[in-house]
């Protein structure tokens, strides 16, 4: 399983104030380390934009665990949490740069065409991008 990992300095204006990172940039940061992870697997979530094809958020969720601060670093770790050829659902893991986790979450993803929303099949369409996410996604534990 591949596990791609981005670090991201907290600016303030990314804080609330309370001096925190506000929990809506978890979000953007999990998107951060989306583009990441498609990078790291060699594609191009641009490139597949252009092709008409686009990646709407169908569920997200975040477990907010401790606080990071202005000044301080996010070590953002995602990952195939699951995948079946027409849904994706990345995992991830936003660190302090000692360990201590900060927020774990996940977001569920579907592929469709850009101009009708319909579901398209990765598989068919992006043949290389099937395999990759079928090689790197997570496996069941026995």
């Amino acid at each position: 399983m591949l596990v791609s990992t981005k670090e991201i300095a907290v600016r303030y204006a990314e804080t609330d104030q309370m001096g925190v990172v506000y929990h809506a940039n978890y979000l953007v940061w999990m998107e951060v380390g989306r583009t990441a992870l498609i990078e790291d697997l060699g594609f191009s979530y641009a490139q597949m934009e252009r092709d008409g094809i686009i990646s709407p958020v169908l569920d997200i969720q975040a477990s907010y665990k401790k606080p990071l601060r202005y000044g301080e670093k996010a070590i953002v770790k995602t990952w195939i949490e699951e995948y079946d050829g027409i849904r994706i659902t990345y995992g991830y893991e936003i660190s302090k740069e000692d360990g201590e986790l900060a927020v774990s979450g996940f977001s569920k993803h579907a592929c469709v065409l850009k101009d009708s929303f319909r579901p398209i099949s990765i598989k068919k369409k992006f043949p290389t991008w099937h395999q990759a996410y079928e090689k790197e996604k997570k496996q069941p534990e026995q």
